[in-house]
Order: C-alpha cells, then sequence, then structure tokens
C-alpha cells in the first residue's frame, strides 16, 4: 500500500491559516455586498441624472420641436453631444424618427421607432443598457439609453419623445474606483487581523509547545522540570495540572527510590542477621568460656604482675567482642517497640544527663532552643534516648575542648502530617560531603575504635517510629542531624 503523503504543519500554523481564511472570506463577502450596493446606487444615480438630461434638452427644444423646426432642432441637438451624451434622437406623436444627432444615423434601422406605449405619462421612462460599437474609433461603447415622453404645456396629449445614449464610462470607472478603494480596505483591515491572529495564536501555542517541551524532559526522566503558569484560562489550569503531575511523579520516584533503599538494606539485614546467627552459635558460647576462666585466673593470688596485666587487657578484649555481637545482633534482630506517651523535652533532657559530664570535663557548651507548647509523641522512649545519646556522644568526639553542641526543637504542620522537628548542631569538623550519603550504612565509620554501628541503629529505630533522620547540609563548620518524629497536631 502506499503510504499517503501529508505536509507537516505546526498548530500556530494551522491555526493561522484557518483564521486568515475565514478573514479572506469574510472580507470577500462584505467587498461583494457593498460592491452590488455601490454598483446599483452608481446605475441608479445615472439613470436619474439621464432623466434629468433628457428633459433639459427636450425643454430647450420644445418650442422648435412644437413648431416642426427640424432643422433648429437638428442644430441644437448636435450642440448637446459631448463625451457623456453619446446621441439624442427626437421621436414625433406618432412614434416615428423626427431627426437624430449623426452618430445613431448609422444605426437607423434599430431606432427607425419609438418604443413608448400610448399611455406613457410625464413619469414614464424606458431604460436600456447597451454595448454599440463606434465605428470610427473601432470601441464598443458601453451605454444607458433613456426615453421620456414630450408634453405641450399642460395638454395631455403626448406630442412626441426624446431617447439620448449617456455613455457609462465615468460610471464603470466610478464602480472600479470604488472596487478598488474596498480591496485597498480589505488589506488594510488584512494585515493587522493577521498580525493580531499571529500574537493569539502564539498566545496558544507557546505554551503548548512549553507543554510539549516538558513532556520531552519528563519522558526523560526530569520530573523537577516546571512550567511557568502563562495564564488564568483553561491553558493556565493545563499547566498547573501538568506541573502537579511532574510534583507527583517525583514524588512517586522518590518513594521508589526510598523503597529500593529499604529493601537493599532489609536485604543486607537478612544476610548479616543468618551471619550474625552464626557468630552467636560459634564465638558466643566458647567466648563465655574463656571470660570465664580469666576471671578464675584473675582470682588467683600466684600471679605476678605482668600476668595480671595481660590478663586484664584480654578480659577487656573478651568484652569488646561482646559488645560487639552483641550489637550486631541486636541491629539484625526485629525489635519490639514499647509505645508510650513521653514529652519530646523529657526524652532530650534524660539523654543530656547521661552525657553531662563528659561535656563539663571538656568544656564544651549545650544549648537548648525548644519551642514552647510541643505536643507529646508515641515513642519507645529508651530507645529514643539511645538515639539522642549516640548522637551527642559523636558530636561530643567531634569538637574541640571548648566548643558548641545545640539542640533545637519545633513543630512542623505541612502536607506529610503534624511533625516534631529535632535539630542537633555542633561546630566540630564537620563530616565531608561525600560520607554524607553513607554515614548510616552499616559498618561505616571514620573513628579506629569504632564498628559502625551507631548511626545505622540509630536511623533504624527512628525509621522503625515512622520518622526520618537525615544529614543537614550546611554551610560552615560542624554537623547537623535533623530528626523528624511524627505526633498528633499541636496542644
Amino acid at each position: 500500500m502506499k503510504q499517503k503523503f501529508r505536509i507537516r504543519m505546526s498548530l500556530q500554523t494551522r491555526f493561522m491559516l484557518w483564521v486568515f481564511g475565514l478573514l479572506f472570506m469574510l472580507a470577500s463577502l462584505i467587498i461583494i455586498v457593498i460592491f452590488l450596493r455601490e454598483r446599483d446606487a452608481i446605475f441608479e444615480e445615472q439613470k436619474s441624472k439621464g432623466v434629468l438630461i433628457a428633459k433639459n434638452i427636450a425643454q430647450l427644444n420644445q418650442q422648435l420641436f412644437l413648431q416642426w423646426d427640424e432643422e433648429g432642432v437638428q442644430r441644437s441637438i448636435d450642440e448637446q453631444i459631448n463625451e457623456e451624451v453619446v446621441y439624442v434622437i427626437f421621436y414625433n406623436r406618432f412614434n416615428n424618427l423626427f431627426v437624430a444627432t449623426s452618430f445613431i444615423r448609422d444605426y437607423e434601422e434599430t431606432y427607425q421607432y419609438s418604443r413608448l406605449g400610448e399611455n406613457a405619462d410625464e413619469d414614464t421612462a424606458l431604460f436600456e443598457t447597451k454595448d454599440l460599437l463606434n465605428k470610427d474609433s473601432g470601441l464598443t461603447l458601453r451605454l444607458l439609453e433613456i426615453e421620456v415622453p414630450i408634453f405641450a404645456g399642460d395638454s395631455p396629449i403626448r406630442w412626441g419623445s426624446i431617447m439620448i445614449g449617456l455613455s457609462l464610462e465615468a460610471a464603470r470607472a466610478e464602480i472600479r474606483q470604488t472596487l478598488f478603494m474596498l480591496f485597498l480596505a480589505a488589506l488594510i483591515g488584512l494585515v493587522p487581523g493577521v498580525l493580531l491572529t499571529r500574537l493569539f495564536a502564539r498566545s496558544i501555542t507557546n505554551p503548548i509547545k512549553g507543554l510539549v517541551e516538558g513532556t520531552e524532559k519528563i519522558s526523560k526522566g526530569d520530573f523537577s522540570h516546571k512550567i511557568p503558569i502563562t495564564s488564568q484560562d483553561e491553558i493556565g489550569d493545563l499547566e498547573k495540572g501538568f506541573n502537579e503531575m511532574s510534583h507527583q511523579l517525583l514524588l512517586t520516584r522518590e518513594r521508589m527510590e526510598e523503597a529500593h533503599r529499604k529493601l537493599i538494606q532489609a536485604e543486607k539485614l537478612a544476610s548479616i542477621g543468618r551471619l550474625a546467627a552464626g557468630i552467636a552459635h560459634e564465638i558466643r558460647n566458647p567466648l563465655t568460656s574463656v571470660k570465664l576462666n580469666i576471671q578464675k585466673l584473675l582470682q588467683s593470688d600466684q600471679l605476678d604482675e605482668l600476668e595480671e596485666e595481660h590478663l586484664s587487657l584480654s578480659q577487656k578484649g573478651i568484652s569488646q567482642m561482646e559488645k560487639f555481637v552483641k550489637e550486631l545482633l541486636s541491629f539484625t534482630r526485629g525489635t519490639e517497640l514499647h509505645l508510650e506517651r513521653f514529652s519530646i523535652e523529657e526524652i532530650i533532657d534524660e539523654a543530656t544527663k547521661m552525657i553531662a559530664e563528659s561535656l563539663e570535663l571538656k568544656k564544651i557548651t549545650l544549648e537548648k532552643n525548644f519551642e514552647e507548647g510541643l505536643p507529646q509523641v508515641l515513642v519507645d522512649g529508651d530507645k529514643l534516648r539511645q538515639v539522642f545519646l549516640n548522637i551527642l556522644r559523636n558530636a561530643y568526639e567531634a569538637v574541640e575542648e571548648g566548643g558548641k553542641i545545640n539542640i533545637s526543637l519545633s513543630h512542623l504542620d505541612g502536607d506529610s502530617g503534624c511533625k516534631i522537628r529535632i535539630l542537633i548542631s555542633d561546630n566540630g569538623c564537620g563530616i565531608p560531603e561525600h560520607d554524607r550519603e553513607v554515614i548510616f550504612e552499616l559498618f561505616y565509620t571514620t573513628k579506629s575504635s569504632g564498628i559502625g554501628l551507631g548511626l545505622a541503629n540509630a536511623r533504624k529505630i527512628i525509621e522503625e517510629h515512622k520518622g526520618s533522620m537525615r544529614v543537614k547540609d550546611e554551610e560552615g563548620e560542624g554537623a547537623s542531624f535533623e530528626i523528624l518524629i511524627p505526633c498528633e497536631g499541636k496542644k
């Protein structure tokens, strides 16, 4: 099958062609109507003018005509001939030719008799348009032939009639000029009409082009693209709907990425869980036996100072290994939350009391900025305290002597519901930008003595409370952790 060839045209071009076509048809219709009216008006004017000329010539020759002075009438009508009056004919009362100018004598067989009837009165006038060939010039003349009766005084008897041939060249020239002026007016009207149509078309097609470009960007995965709102009509509603759609797609992608991240994390936890179970089975029991034996040896009085020191170091190493196994099992096991209503300020105060002595020794200033009237939260107080204590310990280790740690609490009320925002900041060495996305990964640590479970476990606890935890990007030194905990609304 042969494929049909179609010319691709833009929406703006098609719109302009349609509007231009409609304007052209409307202008043509108006020109035709006005032209026909003007033509008829000009023709009627010529008819009235011809009747007046015919009656005027008849009046001038009335006495000569009544006296049947053929030569006198002939001389008189010959003087009336000009570019407008082509010929003059007088008919007697019997409708026979009386006298005529020289031009019409060549057509005497056509104009031998009058066409007026017996019932003609003073208001009677016969009109006929004709084309006659001028045998001298060879040109065809367009004429309006007019015949009116001649009466003598108040006598009701018609004494004859007069016929004149009125040239229509001047009228035709006037008609042509009228037509030219109409076309010129239409052209002058069409030019701004086309320009306004172009502007109007652009006001419609440009937003549509923006929508098309936005669709192409979204198809390539750029869900953050926004279209500027250009109007408050249906196009504006479409632009708003497009922006809302792209926003929802962006949120959906973020949720999918988050779900994917959690799935990977769950797979990691499952693998680590199996590993932890093996470690607990293979290491924990023998380790406990070794620990008990070392404790018994340390109770012996036969140990010298060096042996006792070595055994104490071994005991500390075993304690460190037990702590690692315990934290690993704690992270991988699905913990059960014991939810109760707490004041978030109370939990933070308890966490700061546990580290207050260390802060005082290092001369670290702890600032608190708590918003008043914060609602209580339904949380596991012990686990949440563990999260805050972990972050505060990291901040304590990051800042220099005489440093500063700031804790602020505020209430957020948005589309995702009511939340309490906890911001813990310090002016320490900070977290490098390339590490901000991985510090919550399992076993990731920058400390020589760390095992990389603290922040991972903290984030896990916050997510179990349906909250979120992240490193906040801020200019300057120090680190800043933002924690969001759902709440039931401000009291």
